[in-house]
């Protein structure tokens, strides 16, 4: 499986490199390398009915009991299949959507690392494992929606959910490690044997929070839904492949996965089933009143995903049922709608469904497909949307308590989407044929067989629903809800309230449908609401946060020294005094004080003298050079206390400062005898409150006993450890090499920097 992953990686390399050598239409053959996945993992599937999981481990970091480990089993593999089956043919598809694109090859690897991502990430049986797969599909799917990037709606749309996914990423991390913490396993296998334990503990509702926040964020649940309609502006072939059947469903793969972990029937599924309810009706009602096709499409697969999560939050066996079936679904629907949608657009240069019409007259092929399509979307008898539907309702009709409205929640939700299927799938192809424009031409082969083939599976599954329910459904059930099922998908259960309900719902759907023309001005109301919309508030606090921090940065790094020096000199004496006089009892020194030694004290008033002269001299050469005194009288001090290699070192950085600031200075104009009393002041007193502190630090520290446990180290483990006699030289080279590197760096720079200054005097000179 390891191997398979890497090939995966090192083909998007090699498409990335060798593009610019392969012509346009040698592109459609990359739709072989998806398809023989496809095959493989199909294999995997036959195994199944003779294995119930099976676990391949690598080792990693096996001291840290992080494995790259693969588990099989029925959600791996549904998810497997349609990624790489979906795959195909959007390889397939792209290579004629896309053929006029110069950077058709970067398309092509991008896809590549997405769907290589995507497949470590339902594959991954390590929690550390999963999160790397996890962000390298928002990094990936980041440079897919964002492919256009010379048009700025992309780049903005690409951002915002790399931003939103990314945050979720972070969520999600913080969960998983707490998961490991509690239970000691990375192993999500192994994580079935500690459901109690995660449980009970105290930081399960914690851990639940973070879970949900990186579910939610990834599968555009509301609030964070937002990221999705706006990421419609990458390419079709990209909308059809991450929103349909991968990226989105990421997040409920997650929740899928953890479902037998975190389960406890009460948090974790009534936090599910509101925030999926929430989300269903809330998508489903803004797909009616778009005009966009694609719009359309986003918010009805909002819907859809919102529908997942609300069945995951009933945790029932037909819940759990209709969610791993719906999942199916929606796969082969939504993402033969995404490509219609392309077609029309890629024909007749729109997607306004109130500028195009009577399509079928002129794509016979792809108004069937999309007709079949939306038909499955609508739960309509004989496809395999109709299915999925009748269990959504089986699932709402046996809660006892909240049973009645649950199901009208979901029949006011599969109304609107239904609605919404016809109007992307129908309604392009129906009516009178509008002028055409003169570039109109009829969709190629490898545009509409996609089409056809999604569309035809979607007949196919709803007239024989034993080949999807033997075939992977049972395996998904078992491998989510960690029990066998006695539910079968049939095509026609007898009259019954649910048939019943079906009924209603298409006839709903319908007569909506036929309304819309007539609701469309009313509905437009909604858009007073935008203010408040989740988007919009949350662009408020990005513009928010953008003003903030620009003054923010005007005020704290104005691009002044001296402002800098003066916050941070002041930020440390606050925080070091009021660490010092709440923490510490203050002495006062009455005795063991030695005095001034003679040249000592001389020192001393040179530096004093040196002060003076720097704070009232009106010359920029006379300041550097009482700086340069104060600096080497500092190093006598170094010396007289027995630090040498403190002296060499405050020496030279010393020399090399004057060097520096006079040959900087000496061409500067003459000095400006500006003073301002106030300035004055200000740094006086700031200036008297930091050595006042330090001076403080430095007299408390002569009364209080010293450690010398580090220093007893050093002795002891100087010639122990880094074979070094002289003890501050081992410091200096072995336990604090970093620590002088660093030093020697920056005495590197500074030289270079006054060999630069000196080097550049001279060119200067010979060309005077």
């Amino acid at each position: 499986m390891i191997g398979i992953l890497i090939s995966v990686f090192v083909f998007a390399f090699l498409i990335l490199f060798s593009g610019q050598f392969l012509r346009a239409v040698y592109y459609r053959f990359l739709a072989l390398f998806p398809l023989g996945l496809f095959v493989y993992f199909g294999y995997y599937l036959i195994n199944l009915q003779w294995e119930e999981n099976l676990i391949l481990a690598y080792e990693w970091i096996p001291s840290l009991g992080i494995n790259m480990d693969f588990k099989i089993d029925g959600l791996s593999v549904l998810f497997s299949l349609l990624i790489t089956g979906i795959g195909t043919l959007i390889y397939f598809y792209a290579a004629d959507y896309l053929k006029h694109s110069p950077y058709l090859n970067r398309f092509y690897c991008y896809l590549t690392l997405f769907m290589g991502a995507m497949l470590g990430l339902v594959l991954s049986d390590n929690l550390i494992g999963i999160f790397i797969f996890w962000e390298l599909t928002s990094i990936s799917s980041f440079f897919l929606i964002g492919f256009n990037n010379e048009d700025e709606n992309s780049r903005k749309s690409a951002m915002t959910a790399f931003a939103i996914t990314g945050l979720g990423g972070f969520f999600l991390l913080s969960g998983l490690l707490l998961i490991a913490n509690i239970t000691g396993t990375y192993s999500i296998a192994e994580l079935l044997n500690s459901t109690e334990l995660i449980q009970n503990h105290s930081l399960y509702v914690l851990i639940l929070i973070f879970i949900f926040a990186g579910a939610f964020t990834k599968s555009a649940q509301f609030p964070f839904h937002f990221w999705l309609p706006g990421a419609m502006a990458a390419p079709t072939p990209v909308s059809a492949y991450l929103h349909s059947a991968t990226m989105v469903k990421a997040g409920i793969y997650i929740l899928a996965r953890f479902t037998p972990v975190l389960s406890d029937g009460f948090i974790w599924n009534n936090t599910l089933m509101i925030v999926g309810g929430i989300t269903m009706i809330y998508g489903a009602f803004h797909s009616i009143f778009r005009t966009d096709m694609k719009s359309i499409l986003a918010y009805s697969t909002v819907s859809a995903l919102g529908i997942i999560v609300f069945l995951l939050g009933i945790g029932t066996d037909y819940a759990i049922y209709a969610a791993v079936t719906f999942i199916l679904v929606h796969a082969l629907y939504k993402a033969c709608l995404f490509l219609v949608t392309g077609i029309v657009d890629h024909t007749v240069h729109s997607r306004d469904l109130n500028l195009i019409g009577g399509l079928g007259k002129l794509m016979p092929a792809v108004a069937a497909a999309a007709f079949i399509a939306s038909l499955s979307s609508a739960g309509v008898p004989l496809t395999f949307g109709f299915l999925s539907k009748d269990l959504i309702y089986e699932s709402t009709l046996s809660i006892a308590q909240w049973g009645i409205w649950l199901t009208a929640l979901a029949i006011l939700t599969n109304v609107f989407l239904a609605c919404s299927g016809f109007l992307a799938g129908i309604k392009p192809f129906i009516g009178k044929l509008g002028q055409m424009p003169v570039y109109f031409h009829k969709p190629t082969l490898f545009l509409w067989l996609p089409v056809v083939i999604l569309s035809s599976l979607s007949l196919l599954y709803g007239i024989f629903p034993s080949i999807p329910d033997n075939g992977i459904l049972k395996y998904t059930f078992q491998a989510v809800s960690g029990q066998e099922t006695g539910i079968y998908l049939k095509v026609w259960h007898g009259f019954n309230t649910v048939l019943l309900l079906s009924v209603l719902t298409i006839a709903l759907g319908i007569a909506l449908f036929l309304l819309i023309p007539y609701l469309r001005k009313p509905l437009e109301n909604v858009y007073k609401l935008e203010s408040v919309s989740p988007q919009s508030l949350t662009e408020g606090f990005g513009e928010f946060f953008r003003r903030f921090a620009f003054v923010y940065t005007r005020l704290m790094h104005n691009g002044y020294l001296r402002n800098y020096l003066i916050v941070i000199v002041i930020f440390i004496t606050v925080l070091v005094g009021y660490r010092l006089f709440t923490t510490i009892e203050i002495q006062l020194i009455t005795e063991d004080l030695s005095g001034f030694r003679v040249y000592e004290f001389v020192v001393f008033i040179i530096i004093l003298v040196s002060t003076y002269y720097t704070l009232r001299t009106t010359s920029r050469l006379t300041a550097i050079a009482s700086l340069g005194i104060i600096g080497y009288c500092l190093c006598l001090i170094f010396v007289f206390y027995g630090a040498p290699d403190l002296a060499m070192t405050q020496f030279a950085i010393d020399t090399l400062t004057v060097v520096l600031f006079v040959l900087v200075l000496f061409k500067l104009p003459a000095f400006l005898p500006f003073r301002n009393k106030k300035i004055i002041v200000r740094d006086g007193l700031i200036s008297l409150g930091f050595g006042g502190l330090i001076m403080l630090i430095t007299l408390q520290s002569l009364i209080y006993p010293a450690s010398k446990e580090i220093s007893r180290f050093y002795a002891e483990n100087a010639y122990v450890l880094a074979k070094g006699k002289n003890v501050v030289n081992v410091i200096l080279v072995d336990f604090r090499g970093f620590d002088t590197l660093i030093e020697t760096i920056v005495l590197s720079i500074a030289a270079l920097g006054v060999f630069g200054i000196l080097k550049y005097r001279g060119i200067n000179e010979e060309a005077d």
